[in-house]
């Protein structure tokens, strides 16, 4: 580029910029250009040599907005999402036929002469003078460039594109000025290439690549002769002459192209009668834009990736520059999605669960000692539909989820029982958990005023026969729930809070648990994430990390890819290797002879939890082996299903329970997304057996409750109790009459295999 000369005054582009900048500029802008009236222009005219050089020097191209693309862990394409449809490509592999006609409709004289077209000025201005009015303009394809550079960079700020495009003097000489240095930067067909990228064509296409695409499903190297011409007419006017709704005014534009085209000599007379002749040969592609797009029912995983980006503090300060940034777009992002995974996640519900039932499935995979979400899923699809949400059942609200997640039963229970063998009981503890029991009190909290039973709570097991003494393993697998009330009053809450934060374990409304006796029982609503993920810490022994689902981020930078930092798991120790093997022990003890038995893998260890709420409005399983954790929950979003004479997948059950429906839909996926893959083993520890200690007559007792009334884990009697003092239907055992108080906290009730108490309203 040419720069000053030594001895100083300007070079021969920088003179002719302030000639035109005074006479062009001033003169035949204010003459009527493309401009209306003088009146009404908005801005002095800059008449000087002084005024134009105030106008910055450099104009930087923007960043075109493109398609970004959001990739599993294989590298497979999960969902294109953009803020503009435009994929940019270079000049040669735009079709001849498209270069040719839009410079002979939009700039005929493109390679004749500089930024500015002296010629075309003088006709626009002798057309106008006979017309009286703006009949014709006189912008050349770089100064429609510069415009569009205007526009691009507004983005969605309404206010800043009506400044990029108002019709002011002031707009139009910083038009001219960048105009003239784009030429001496770029050269003619880097400025034609730039200008085919950028120009916006209608129906939400911009660039000739994304136009091509939605008009013809074709690349823009393959466009012919009057498909070429018809791309370039509807510049002009995109919603005027959009050929979808309108082909008469689309094929009369085109038409003109071709004449125009003849005209300047780029084709032959008899070419362009033949186009003229020839229908518009549509092949119309909708856009498929957005996670609603998304393979392999991904899109609500998808969504979730979107609300990271947009929430990280990784991908900018704040969330306004995080979104320019997304809807900038130009991004490979490579998710930690792993397709078999997935695949089996999306089977196993779809087997399950149908997307029309009352109710729905959310479930979702992680990997344990890296926090890599490997599946989500859900039995309603993502849509705006009939049997469609928007809502990401498996996270919290903040990231699309339900206002507060979901109460987990006896999931939570596990937890309990860390806090209490971390701060040194042993697995042998026992309990005397009779039947029913008032609620322990005084209940130690993290401050200095304990929790108290002043209205005499009381809390029972799922039927009479279910009574102690217990030690914890048998507690745990029969999920009793009296053991757990008395477990928990023993060693207070604080050390259930300290285990709870280390797990990360926070309210689906991003809420710290609230300090009482009640979450013993699993009265609050969580997500599956956080479930999965807290469960993972188990298999890893110990560990926690917390969850990622972006493993890198490419940008596409002119024609570089610039790798952005992202968000990486952070790992800490949550309980010793010692408390997780013992609960990895008593949870594999739920599944071998426990209320999880339907749940169990065949082919490698696993352990895992089975939960049922109050009236059987929610059931879970939450489960895992060494090398991969799992939540499923089945419930109503609404929570107005009672899960009770109820068909869901097309089975019909009488009742709904943790070990019933989704343990099935854990163990399938489970299975199919560990098919190939390692089986390590736990590392277990020796928890002597509770039934040698009782004599024969205390285990057959419990032997037949278990297979008369069913392994059951019903805390519905205790977590109702504390809603509303409403009695529960113990299917044919006493019906248990509770006496907290009314909107106290969410009951539940877990069931086992058969004859599982439907416990207390919430």
């Amino acid at each position: 580029m040419p720069k000053k000369r030594s001895g100083g005054g300007l070079s021969a582009t920088q003179q002719a910029a302030k000639f035109l900048g005074v006479s062009v500029l001033a003169g035949a802008v204010m003459a009527g250009i493309a401009l209306p009236a003088a009146g009404a222009l908005g801005l002095a005219a800059k008449g000087t040599v002084q005024g134009f050089d105030e106008i910055p020097a450099n104009l930087k191209s923007p960043q075109l907005s493109q398609r970004t693309a959001i990739l599993d862990s294989a590298g497979h394409k999960i969902a294109s999402v953009y803020s503009r449809d435009r994929t940019v490509v270079d000049l040669k592999d735009i079709s001849p036929y498209m270069q040719k006609a839009i410079v002979a409709i939009e700039d005929s004289r493109y390679y004749q002469h500089g930024a500015i077209d002296l010629k075309g000025v003088l006709r626009a201005l002798n057309k106008n003078a006979q017309s009286g009015g703006v009949a014709q303009g006189a912008s050349t394809l770089t100064q429609q460039l510069v415009k569009n550079y205007f526009i691009e960079e507004a983005g969605d700020d309404p206010t800043k594109v009506a400044q990029a495009t108002q019709q002011t003097l002031g707009r139009k000489i910083r038009e001219l000025k960048y105009a003239i240095q784009l030429e001496d930067k770029l050269g003619k067909k880097k400025i034609l290439e730039n200008y085919l990228n950028i120009t916006f064509f209608g129906e939400q296409a911009y660039g000739i690549e994304a136009a091509s695409q939605r008009y013809f499903s074709k690349h823009a190297k393959d466009l012919n002769l009057q498909e070429s011409a018809l791309l370039a007419g509807i510049v002009q006017s995109p919603s005027r002459y959009d050929p979808v709704n309108d082909e008469a005014e689309a094929t009369k534009r085109r038409n003109t192209v071709l004449t125009r085209m003849a005209q300047v000599g780029d084709i032959s007379g008899a070419e362009a009668d033949k186009a003229r002749k020839a229908p518009l040969g549509l092949h119309v592609s909708r856009p498929k834009n957005g996670c609603i797009t998304a393979s392999k029912g991904a899109a609500f995983f998808c969504k979730y990736v979107e609300n990271v980006f947009l929430t990280d503090p990784t991908f900018g300060k704040t969330r306004e520059a995080r979104a320019k940034l997304w809807n900038k777009g130009g991004l490979t992002i490579r998710t930690t999605l792993e397709p078999q995974a997935q695949e089996s996640v999306q089977t196993s519900l779809k087997e399950h669960v149908y997307k029309s039932d009352r109710v729905a499935a959310a479930s979702t995979l992680v990997e344990p000692g890296t926090g890599k979400i490997l599946a989500m899923g859900q039995s309603k699809p993502y849509g705006y539909g009939k049997d469609e949400t928007e809502y990401n059942y498996s996270v919290n609200h903040d990231m699309g989820g339900s206002n507060f997640g979901f109460p987990t039963g006896s999931t939570f229970k596990p937890f309990v029982a860390a806090a209490a063998i971390e701060g040194g009981k042993p697995p042998t503890q026992p309990y005397s958990a009779p039947y029913k029991m008032n609620y322990p009190s005084p209940v130690q909290t993290c401050s200095s005023k304990p929790w108290v039973n002043d209205r005499s709570y009381t809390v029972e097991n799922e039927s009479e026969s279910e009574k102690g003494p217990y030690r914890m393993k048998e507690a745990m697998a029969k999920s009793v729930n009296t053991y757990f009330v008395q477990l928990i009053s023993d060693i207070g809450l604080c050390p259930v809070m300290k285990m709870t934060d280390g797990l990360h374990v926070v309210q689906g409304n991003g809420d710290k648990l609230p300090e009482n006796p009640s979450i013993a029982l699993g009265a609050i609503g969580l997500s599956p994430l956080t479930m999965a993920s807290a469960y993972a810490t188990f298999a890893d022994r110990g560990m926690y990390c917390t969850p990622i689902a972006i493993e890198s981020i490419t940008q596409k930078v002119g024609d570089e890819q610039k790798s952005l930092q992202v968000p990486k798991s952070t790992c800490s120790r949550a309980m010793s290797e010692k408390t997780a093997d013992t609960v990895n022990t008593l949870l594999r003890g739920v599944i071998d002879s426990g209320t999880g038995q339907q749940a169990g893998l065949s082919d490698r260890e696993s352990a895992g939890k089975t939960g049922t709420t109050d009236e059987r409005k929610n059931a879970w399983f939450v489960g895992y082996t060494p090398n991969l954790a799992g939540a499923v929950w089945v419930g109503s979003a609404k929570q107005n299903v009672k899960m009770v004479n109820i068909t869901i997948g097309g089975r019909y059950n009488d009742l709904v329970y943790g070990g019933r429906v989704p343990g099935p839909i854990w163990r399938d996926a489970m299975d199919g997304a560990l098919a190939g893959k390692d089986a390590p083993d736990f590392n277990l520890v020796d928890i002597p057996d509770d039934n040698k200690d009782k004599g024969d007559g205390k285990g057959n007792g419990h032997g037949n409750g278990n297979g008369n009334g069913g392994n059951g884990d019903n805390t519905g009697g205790a977590i109702g109790g504390l809603i509303g003092g409403t009695t529960g239907d113990n299917n044919g055992f006493p019906t248990p009459t509770f006496s907290f108080p009314d909107g106290f906290i969410q009951g539940q009730s877990n069931g086992g295999t058969r004859g599982n108490g439907n416990g207390g309203r919430g």
